[in-house]
């Protein structure tokens, strides 16, 4: 008997599936997982597995967690009184240690932890970039196989710390991230390994969502606030997923924090429907040249969980939240005034996140003795470049418009081999 089972968000249906199912009733509609258990645990394991609300049974291997602390120099900077900050990354003096510096290495773990467990040989993942070094660094030590797909813009984010993965990683040299999305899904058809699923993975979200799980424990409150950049919404979506949890075990809270979302302008399809009150999206904010004047790439999914039921709309509407527009100069801005005030440097997409909080604390709509988590959801890459050796993608070019033959061609006999 497993601990969880999965519920759709639209009819209620339980379905006892554990990997990454749909519902047959409600194609529209995320799913969430169940746990028999109500009351939130964190003495199961070590690292992320001692958290209960994991959709796993016997991990197989370590994974550490992010660091929780209160700050003192942002907050300062800013006046909040309970400022906390949820570090995803490789900082070793406060005892950081995800190798890839990315709050998606949680997601990866949990996500190749649940495929192991229910028989998957493989998965095809898309990435931007940070969920395609987890997953290729996770891939390396567990070995279990994931064919990576990203979109050739997104190579400046590449790096592996393994050396070369026994998969390729294919990259897509005409297209962006939905692009790379479309072509994940058609290598997953022609070689067998399922798609990873993105945001409609259970394991997915509920990993992300491993953040908050930290900051509770070491809190032992729910936060009247939550910050963090939004690509795809995933992580945003796994928080509010766990919030929901703390709310029914009743001993932490009993508000959901208010989410505080933000994507760099001028690619900001979901800010642009949430300022218009619309669940759906418009055709204008998503067009592909607008990606290319941003300088967070990792958050430029044009499939975005917003409008599906269960997806952000739907969070920002339970919490109360709200959305912001970061230009390119707010976010060097913000990256600066972290590393000066807390001592670390940060990644472009966290400094999104720091300049929404700075900008809502300018605004008088966060008030300095209320609790606020900030996730800073990647940093440390200037550390971990001086302690550690990385290795360059050796990439296999593809078109966007690949044929299944071509895509046989290129892997096949890479998966003979391995």
């Amino acid at each position: 008997m497993s601990h969880f089972s999965l519920r759709c968000t639209e009819c209620g249906r339980e379905l006892k599936e554990t990997f990454c199912a749909f519902c047959e009733h409600c194609r529209d509609a995320l799913l969430v997982t169940e746990y028999q258990e109500k009351g939130f645990r964190d003495d199961a394991g070590r690292g992320i597995w001692r958290f209960n609300w994991l959709p796993v049974h016997t991990p197989h291997f370590d994974q550490s967690d992010p660091v929780v602390y209160r700050s003192e120099g942002l907050s300062k900077h800013l006046g909040l009184e309970n400022l906390y900050i949820a570090f995803n990354g490789y900082w070793p003096e406060r005892e950081g240690s995800l190798a890839t510096c990315t709050f998606k290495e949680f997601e990866a773990a949990v996500v190749l932890q649940n495929a192991m467990e229910n028989g998957v040989a493989g998965l095809t993942v898309a990435s931007a970039g940070n969920t395609a070094r987890a997953f290729a660094h996770l891939s390396a030590l567990t070995g279990f196989p994931a064919i990576i797909v990203v979109p050739r813009m997104c190579l400046t984010e590449m790096w592996y710390l393994e050396g070369a993965p026994k998969l390729p990683t294919l990259v897509v040299g005409d297209g962006d991230y939905a692009d790379a999305i479309d072509v994940a899904k058609r290598v997953a058809l022609t070689i067998g390994f399922p798609f990873e699923g993105g945001v409609k993975n259970i394991a997915k979200r509920d990993g992300l969502g491993v953040t908050l799980l930290e900051a509770v424990s070491v809190m032992r409150q729910l936060p009247h606030h939550y910050f963090q950049a939004v690509g795809s919404g995933a992580g945003a979506i796994g928080v509010w997923e766990m919030a929901e949890r703390f709310l029914k075990d009743g001993r932490f809270g009993t508000r959901l924090p208010v989410l505080h979302l933000a994507q760099n302008l001028p690619f900001a399809p979901m800010l642009r429907a949430w300022e218009k009150d619309s669940r759906k999206l418009f055709p204008k904010d998503l067009r592909p040249e607008l990606i290319g004047e941003i300088t967070t790439r990792v958050l430029s999914t044009r499939y975005p969980a917003y409008s599906i039921r269960g997806g952000v709309y739907d969070g920002l509407r339970a919490t109360g939240g709200r959305m912001y527009g970061i230009r390119n100069e707010s976010v060097f801005g913000a990256m600066d005034t972290f590393e000066k005030s807390e001592g670390i440097d940060i990644v472009p997409a966290a400094g999104v996140a720091v300049a929404a909080l700075m900008e809502a604390v300018h605004a008088g709509v966060v008030q300095k003795s209320e609790t606020v988590l900030l996730n800073v959801t990647g940093g440390g890459e200037k550390t971990l470049l001086r302690d550690k050796k990385t290795y360059e993608v050796k990439p296999c070019f593809v078109s966007k418009k690949v044929t299944e033959r071509e895509i046989e061609e290129q892997l096949c006999e890479v998966l003979k081999k391995n």
